[in-house]
């Protein structure tokens, strides 16, 4: 069975948000508006999209 992946894109801006918020982002690999990245779906990847829900869109890969 393929394993699922989720497409997270940033979608609005850093500025003014909290520490919390910012580091999560960074950890995710997100840096700049319209960077995309791709990350296997899992239970800590979840939590941290319920963090900074607002600032990204998700997406399911689909394929391989």
């Amino acid at each position: 069975m393929p394993e699922r992946k989720r497409k997270i894109t940033l979608i609005r801006s850093l500025i003014g948000r909290s520490p919390k918020q910012v580091r999560t982002l960074q950890a995710l690999g997100l840096r700049k508006i319209r960077q995309s990245v791709v990350h296997p779906q899992s239970e800590s990847l979840r939590g941290m999209l319920a963090t900074v829900g607002p600032f990204v869109k998700v997406e399911e890969v689909k394929g391989s």
